[in-house]
């Protein structure tokens, strides 16, 4: 049945109702694209001067070059955010590799890469081959792998670091495989680490399908695809997007209890009929206003109790190549990955390179000054390609985001908020709420998609369009079982239509959308 917002326009009809986005990151930008082409009239307040969030760069002073705050790279089971680049014309920017190349601390190298066997069998020729592991080592990682896929047997708040010494994981197991693997994927040490999303990253990652291990890595910054870039998708399609501008306030109206609109920093009122909250944790409480606090007492009490996690790039620039591959782990020592930046961009053989080196859960670097940093990470790049120490180090950054994503600790998995919340027309967003998926760019894009499909059926008009977890073949979905909810806030709100998903936003300009980019 049509709806009356959604029918073609005339004069005695209302006007489309009015959503507002509250955050430009990448949760708040893929609810907008999602929206779009929808008859809705979209407001995006973002208080940067710029679109995009911690999926964002800035132009380094010193070499005048954009860069990412930290390098961001997802995996081919991140289906949400390839569909959100495919829409947005972007779907070429993620160059995919086949292997997870891995250099242990002694300097012998391996890589993680599916074999011929079917999944989830499919990396087991790889992690025997790793040379960095005894087989000691190996047969018990297999062991440990079983458990958690088959049956995990979790205790209450344990951290997933208890689990593994309980499964009998020697310390170089722990050191050269897990940590490498889930400490960069859930921005976490393993004695905070949830189990459960420790077993999501490793069966739903490495283990589901062929294909879901692979990684996509950027081609160029971030700020290409989501910055001028994507403001220029949304605007030839008509929506409006005015950076710098902070919201005060969420207003609501008395009974019920619905949102009103918006007080926005400067005293400005803007009446919206629905929010979608797509702010960091911990700034969610600080717009709601009093009565709403007491509404969502449960929300505020889940949000208070969440704690943040550091982690911390680091920007070297070489007068001359030092590095002869594109990426690759380095378990063992405190830099985790090394990603060359002018391999990965296809850039020449030879000229200055530009690496750049993640600690994720840097809590460790903390007292630590900025050149002790940075010369203890050219002493372990060093060890491993001795040209390191033979190049002129041109210019040279740490950055560390304090507030990088929230701690993904024992119990919090069950007590993640949903899209939908008790007030009409309120709704959240952010890789924070309950998606299933860690703090990554697909836990942000598929919030983004969740609250809008929730803003969707709330106006009248359901839509699937999150998609999927990969199904994987039938063996592993005879070993593993079916993949997790896609929607864990249908377990309470009930179903949606059983269709495909939809494409995403319009496929051409669409003059009846407004945003505006602050907040």
């Amino acid at each position: 049945m049509t709806t009356a917002w959604a029918t073609p326009k005339a004069d005695w009809m209302p006007p489309p109702p009015r959503v507002a986005i509250v955050g430009g990151g990448l949760a708040g930008l893929a609810a907008a694209v999602a929206l779009t082409g929808r008859d809705l009239n979209l407001t995006l307040y973002e208080s940067r001067p710029r679109l995009g969030g911690r999926a964002g760069s800035f132009t380094d002073a010193t070499t005048g070059e954009l860069v990412d705050h930290c390098q961001h790279i997802a995996l081919g089971c991140c289906v949400n955010v390839i569909a959100f680049l495919e829409t947005i014309g972007r779907g070429d920017f993620l160059k995919p590799f086949d292997r997870i190349p891995m250099i242990g601390p002694d300097r012998r190298a391996g890589a993680l890469k599916a074999g011929p066997l079917p999944a989830p069998l499919h990396l087991a020729g790889g992690l025997f081959r790793l040379p960095f592991l005894t087989w000691g080592d190996k047969l018990g990682i297999a062991y440990a792998v079983t458990r958690l896929a088959l049956r995990p047997d979790f205790r209450p708040n344990e951290p997933f670091a208890a689990w593994l010494t309980r499964h009998r994981q020697s310390p170089h197991a722990i050191e050269r495989f897990w940590e490498p693997i889930l400490v960069s994927a859930l921005n976490e040490s393993l004695d905070r680490i949830d189990p459960g999303l420790a077993r999501m990253v490793i069966v739903e990652g490495l283990m589901r399908n062929r294909y879901g291990y692979r990684p996509l890595i950027p081609r160029g910054p971030l700020g290409e695809v989501f910055g001028p870039s994507l403001e220029h998708w949304l605007t030839t399609r008509g929506v409006k997007i005015h950076l710098s501008t902070s919201v005060r306030r969420i207003e609501l109206e008395d009974e019920p209890q619905a949102v009103a609109g918006l007080t926005l920093r400067d005293g400005r009122v803007v009446e919206a009929d629905l929010v979608i909250l797509a702010l960091p944790f911990g700034r969610v409480a600080a717009v709601l206003p009093e009565r709403g606090q007491r509404r969502l007492s449960t929300l505020i009490e889940t949000l208070n109790s969440m704690e943040a996690a550091p982690i911390t790039g680091i920007h070297l620039w070489f007068d001359r190549p030092v590095c002869p591959i594109e990426f690759a782990a380095t378990p063992g020592r405190m830099i985790q990955w090394v990603f060359n930046h002018r391999k990965i961009g296809g850039g020449a053989d030879a000229g200055p390179e530009y690496l750049q080196l993640v600690v994720s859960a840097s809590r460790g670097l903390k007292g630590m000054g900025r050149q002790a940093i940075i010369d203890r990470a050219l002493a372990e790049l060093t060890a491993i390609w001795p040209e390191v120490g033979q190049a002129r180090l041109n210019a040279a950054r740490v950055v560390t985001e304090h507030a990088a994503t929230f701690s993904a600790t024992p119990g919090l998995e069950k007590r993640r908020p949903f899209q939908r919340t008790p007030i009409d027309g309120l709704f959240l967003a952010g890789d924070w709420t309950a998606t299933g998926w860690p703090a990554t760019m697909e836990g942000a894009v598929r919030s983004g998609f969740l609250a809008a499909e929730e803003a969707l059926e709330y106006l009248g008009c359901p839509r699937r369009l999150v998609r999927p977890n990969p199904p994987g073949n039938g063996l592993s979905r005879w070993l593993l079982g079916p993949p997790p909810c896609d929607r864990p806030g249908r377990l309470i709100l009930g179903p949606i239509a059983d269709e495909p998903p939809e494409p995403l936003g319009s496929s051409s300009p669409n003059a009846e959308t407004e945003m505006i980019a602050a907040g």
